[in-house]
This record gives structure tokens, sequence and C-alpha cells, in this order.
């Protein structure tokens, strides 16, 4: 039987060129489906167009939680292929010459942001408020906007954990403990989800494939390189290699217990706050 070929959207970071290498290179299959690259770009990109047009809408994709907030209707989460963990979140920078020390004392700043549909822009708002300006950019601009003085801090992403101190910035707050402190749940930052119209047997299928995909190049991960090289820009390996270990881990073959709890928790809390649309459970089978 010829495999039904679902449209694919993801990011080119390492951690997602790595984890779905394996699906999307066809060195793992599963009955009846496989994916199609359709879209390679930013999360926030991603996150746009599965708000939008619904025609428009890919097969499967991955959302940061605000953007799935919005379209439970149309999308269910996989239980593979998410990015979630700790110490994996994202982190608000300042320029070292800049004394402002922790959030309260930055109120009134400039504040660059990976987008407004992004779990970073939502962790901010939930722990340091929204008396900012905020400024959407792509993600790998902010460093280079705060360092050159023309935004007071910057709300980073993916590698760039490893990498500020290399522009001159200095950490305000690590988002990320602040949610584990808060929570004493991993942090949600990415899912893959599906959309429902296409039926029980796609979800089986889709997650099973995503699983095979991250253990495969977690047992391979010399072939899975030149396709992470590939879209990682000018990242080096040893920064492509901690981006991996950080953000593809257990909850990324299996979401389980903890990482639904997890994703639940963060829908809670961001809609019981005004800062995230109301919606239906994100789970397939949920009411």
């Amino acid at each position: 039987m010829t495999a039904r070929r679902l449209s694919f959207g993801m990011s080119p970071c390492p951690n997602d060129t790595f984890a779905f290498w394996a699906a999307l290179h066809e060195r793992v299959r599963a009955v009846g489906f496989g994916l199609q690259l359709a879209e390679l770009a930013d999360i926030e990109a991603l996150n746009r167009r599965a708000t939008g047009d619904v025609a428009n809408r890919l097969d499967v994709t991955k959302l940061s939680v605000p953007a799935l907030a919005s379209v439970t209707d149309d999308y269910a989460v996989l239980d593979a292929g998410s990015a979630l963990g700790f110490g994996c979140g994202p982190l608000v920078l300042r320029r070292g010459s800049d004394h402002r020390a922790t959030l309260e004392s930055m109120r009134g700043a400039r504040v660059a942001i990976p987008g407004e549909r992004t779990t970073a822009f939502l962790l901010f708002r939930m722990f340091a408020g929204s008396d900012f300006a905020f400024v959407p950019m792509r993600f790998e601009q902010i460093m280079p906007t705060v360092a050159r003085g023309e935004c007071d801090a910057g709300l980073v992403i993916h590698e760039s954990r490893f990498t500020y101190a290399d522009h001159g910035l200095a950490c305000v707050a690590d988002l990320g403990v602040l949610w584990e402190e808060a929570t004493g749940c991993p942090l949600p930052l990415g899912v893959i989800a599906i959309r429902r119209s296409l039926g029980d047997d796609a979800h089986a299928a889709v997650s099973k494939l995503l699983r095979d995909s991250v253990r495969l190049a977690q047992l391979m991960p010399d072939a899975a390189r030149p396709f992470v090289r590939q879209h990682s820009q000018e990242m080096a390996d040893d920064v492509c290699d901690r981006h991996i270990a950080l953000y593809v881990n257990d909850r990324t073959v299996d979401l389980g217990d903890a990482g639904r709890a997890a994703i639940d928790e963060m829908l809670r809390r961001g809609r019981s706050l005004g800062l995230l649309a109301n919606g239906r459970s994100p789970w397939r089978g949920d009411a």
C-alpha cells in the first residue's frame, strides 16, 4: 500500500533536524503514512501558519503552546517529537554594562522577543508582567540587537543560552527555572501536533514514526549529523551537540504522564491569567 504523505512543518534548529532526520529520509516508516517536509521555518512562522488561514494549515507541525491553545479544535498533540525538559528555559538577557539585574528593575524596558505566540513570551508575561515595550523579531537577531543597545533586554531561546556571553551579554533571569520552581513540571517549549480530521490511524502512525525517528537518531547520531549541519548555518559542532543533548530527551521519545501534565498545566495557567485562548483539551479523545 502506498503511504499517504502528510505535509510537515519544523524548525531548522538542531533538535528538530536531529529528531526528524530519519522520518524525513525514510530511514524509518509507518504503515500507511509518511511525512513530506512542507515548511522549514522558525517557530513563530510555524505558529503564524497554524493560527492563520485554515486552508493553509499543515497536516503535522511543530507549535508553541500559545499557538496550540488557539487551534485545539483543529489539532491534537502527538506523544512523540515534543521539546520538554528541565534546565532548558528561555533566558532574559541584558548588556553586561547594564546593572539592572532583576526582572523587577527592568520594568519599562524595551525587550526584544522571538514572537508573540512563543512559549518564551508566554513565560515572560507570566513571571514579569506586561509593563514593557515588546519588540518582536527573528530569534537570531535578538542578541545582536541587545548588544548594539537598540533594545534594553532580549528574550532568547535555542542555542543562545550557550553563546550569549560571547556577545557581551549577561543573564537577568532563566524563565525555565522560574517555571520549574512554580510548578515542579518540565518546561514544554514546543509540541508536535496533527490535524484531528486525519483520524485515529494517522495519529497512531505518525506518533510511532516520530518516536522511531528520535530513537534511530539517538542510536546513530553520526548518520543524522550531515542533515543537522546542513540547516544549522554557522553554528559550531559543539554548540549543535549541546543543543541536541538539552532539547532531545526521553520526553521527545514519549511525553509520558509528566509531559502531558506539563502541557496541561501551561495551558491551565495561561488561560486562567487571560494570556491564552480558551479551548478544548489538546489530547485526542478528550472532550
